[in-house]
């Protein structure tokens, strides 16, 4: 049987594709997620198995203005597909939460978004454990790669233009090297089954401030621009973030057996990559 990974052109899209060669590779172009009858036919037609869906609406901000193009991606979507009676992985986020705790969030801790793209994701989480029978909902954070919009590469063109720049440094949560967390997947997959179905969240280990993050881009990437530290409320986004979102990983390195970096070691690793193909931002 086949492994089918959907929203393939996305930074962890991207990633699984180079690791997992002989995977079925579509976007919204070849595949449309949200359609039952497409989704079954073409799983049947490709003797598919396993599905890794990476397709999200991922536009936090635009998500408040668009509840229902969201709700169909993040939610319809994978509904869909967990009713194709494969194994499924299904990506989700740390905006489920509410932010307002001080420790780790476990994956069994209550959800209360705060934004609509949190909600939604929240109810795609929901429709893939009341009908998919063998599944992971894995959680992240802050992800980039050397691929598409991310805010590495986004501090690495700014730091190349300007003097300095102001970020926000009372948000907490962990940066996520999208190539570690799939090969995590890659690792994850062949061991699902009914029992250990559930949900479990992967990012890089440790933690820091969204502003701690920017000031370790800098560093690494040997750019001079000045990075100071500005509160949320000088920062203002349509959409709420959360202010604490680290994710306890101890049920996914206990269950899985995955190793899992720690977020600076992981960004020396993206900005060398980055280096080699001469990637600015």
């Amino acid at each position: 049987m086949r492994t089918l990974i959907t929203g393939a052109n996305g930074q962890l899209g991207t990633e699984l594709s180079k690791i997992m060669p002989h995977a079925i590779l579509t976007d919204y172009k070849d595949l449309d997620i949200t359609d039952f009858d497409a989704v079954r036919d073409f799983v049947r037609e490709n003797k598919v198995g396993n599905i890794i869906n990476c397709a999200a609406y991922t536009a936090v901000d635009d998500a408040e203005d668009n509840y229902l193009a969201a709700r169909q991606i993040n939610a319809v979507g994978p509904q869909s597909l967990a009713r194709t009676g494969c194994k499924l992985v299904h990506i989700s986020t740390d905006y489920v939460f509410d932010g307002e705790s001080n420790i780790p969030y476990k994956p069994n801790d209550t959800t209360h978004p705060k934004s609509i793209y949190g909600w939604t994701k929240r109810m795609g989480e929901l429709a893939v454990m009341k009908n998919a029978e063998q599944y992971v909902i894995l959680r992240t954070a802050w992800l980039y790669s050397p691929y598409g919009k991310n805010f590495v590469k986004t501090m690495r063109r700014l730091g190349a233009e300007k003097e300095s720049i102001g970020v926000v440094s009372d948000q907490f949560g962990t940066p996520t090297y999208a190539a570690d967390l799939a090969n995590a997947i890659a690792k994850i997959v062949p061991q699902i089954h009914k029992n250990n179905s559930g949900i479990y969240h992967y990012t890089n280990m440790g933690q820091c401030s969204w502003y701690d993050f920017a000031c370790e881009i800098m560093k690494m990437s040997g750019l001079k621009c000045q990075v100071k530290p500005i509160r949320t409320e000088q920062y203002p986004t349509r959409a709420v973030r959360p202010k604490y979102s680290v994710l306890d990983k101890t049920k996914t390195m206990s269950v899985f057996e995955v190793s899992i970096p720690q977020w600076r070691d992981a960004l020396k690793h993206c900005i060398k990559e980055m280096e080699n193909q001469r990637i600015k931002g």
